[in-house]
C-alpha cells in the first residue's frame, strides 16, 4: 500500500486528477487517525471534529499549487502541518473570543516526549516551534513530522532525505530546546 500511495502521489503531481480520486480512499483512514490523535490532546469542549479536520486539511493540500509529492511520508508530513495550522488558527480564534482564556492545552510530555507531566498551551508550543524553526529549520521540520505527523524516525528521515541517525540526534536536541523554551 505505501508503494501504491507513492505512485498515486507522483501521478497526481504530474496532473492526473484520477490519481487524486484513487488516493483519498487509501489515505483517509490514516488521516482520520492523525486528526483523532490531535483532537484527543485538545480541550474537552473543542468544537472541531476529526472528520471536519481531515476534510479541511485535505482541501488545503489539494488546493496547493505546484506541489511535487515525494512519497507517502512527505504527504503525511504536509497533512500534519496542515492539521497543525488548522488547530492553531482555531485556538487563536477561540482565545480571541474568550479574550485570552481557555487556550488549547496538551501535556508537555505528549508535545515533546519528556517524562514530566506539565500542561502546555498549544499556541505557546506553536510559537516555540516557530522560533526553533528559525534557529534550525531541520529540527523544526523533524518536530513537525514526528509530533504533528506521527511519523517514525525512519519515515521522517525518508521525508527529509537525511539519515535516521541525524533525525534521532536532532529530535533529542529539539525536544530539549522546546522543553527549556516552554519551561
Amino acid at each position: 500500500m505505501p508503494d501504491d500511495v507513492t505512485q498515486l502521489l507522483e501521478s497526481w503531481s504530474n496532473g492526473d486528477r484520477v490519481a487524486l480520486e484513487k488516493l483519498m480512499p487509501l489515505v483517509y483512514d490514516e488521516l482520520h487517525r492523525l486528526a483523532q490523535r490531535y483532537l484527543r490532546q485538545e480541550r474537552s469542549d473543542h468544537t472541531l471534529q476529526s472528520t471536519a479536520l481531515v476534510h479541511e486539511a485535505y482541501l488545503r493540500m489539494v488546493n496547493q499549487k505546484d506541489v511535487r509529492w515525494q512519497n507517502r511520508a512527505h504527504f503525511f508530513g504536509v497533512a500534519a502541518q496542515s492539521i497543525r495550522h488548522i488547530l492553531v488558527d482555531h485556538a487563536r480564534s477561540h482565545r480571541a473570543a474568550k479574550r485570552g482564556s481557555g487556550a488549547a492545552k496538551l501535556s508537555l510530555d505528549e508535545a515533546i516526549g519528556v517524562p514530566e507531566k506539565r500542561e502546555v498551551d498549544l499556541l505557546a508550543l506553536d510559537e516555540s516551534l516557530e522560533r526553533l524553526s528559525n534557529l534550525d529549520p531541520q529540527q523544526g521540520q523533524i518536530v513537525e513530522l514526528r509530533f504533528f505527523g506521527g511519523l517514525s524516525i525512519e519515515e521522517t528521515a525518508e521525508a527529509l532525505r537525511i539519515s535516521p541517525a541525524t533525525v534521532k540526534r536532532d529530535w533529542v536536541m529539539a525536544k530539549a530546546w522546546l522543553y527549556q523554551n516552554l519551561a
